[in-house]
């Protein structure tokens, strides 16, 4: 997460919304892009796309019903990779994301159907460009460190 206070300034401490578990170290993308509202949305439509998207039929497939585990699954992660509450971890420890994911076959086309997704998603609720394309770049090379075919 501090690769991504090089990539978006820091605000200055009057600015930052106070939440007991943040580490004060880390990116404040979470308060940049919305904080809690805008990272529920953005889990909420990045499913809500995956269900609507004849492009993403594959990747559907793999997700367990019903998704509305997934999708809070998605927003806890979201929250501390952002800088935000360490959700994710408070509940299931260290994300650990290739591991976990490792049960999946995982390749280029459904990496490429989870970034539709999350692109859709990121499109739909953040509205500053520039934010955007930062997080973006980022979350896709995560998802490419999640093949594993």
């Amino acid at each position: 997460m501090n690769w991504f206070k090089k990539l978006l300034p820091r605000r200055p401490a009057s600015q930052t919304v106070h939440q007991d578990d943040r580490d004060p170290k880390q990116s404040n993308a979470y308060d940049m892009i919305g904080g809690d509202n805008t990272l529920k949305a953005i889990a909420h439509s990045f499913y809500q796309r995956m269900q609507q998207g004849d492009d993403t039929r594959e990747l559907l497939a793999v997700h367990r019903a019903p998704l509305a585990q997934s999708e809070q699954k998605l927003y806890e992660f979201l929250s501390g990779w952002l800088g935000g509450p360490q959700l994710f971890q408070q509940k299931y420890g260290h994300p650990a994301l290739r591991a976990r994911h490792m049960p999946f076959a995982i390749d280029e086309q459904l990496r490429d159907q989870w970034l539709i997704c999350m692109r859709y998603a990121l499109e739909q609720h953040i509205t500053n460009p520039e934010h955007r394309q930062v997080i973006y770049r980022a979350i896709a090379t995560l998802a490419d460190h999640m093949r594993n075919q």
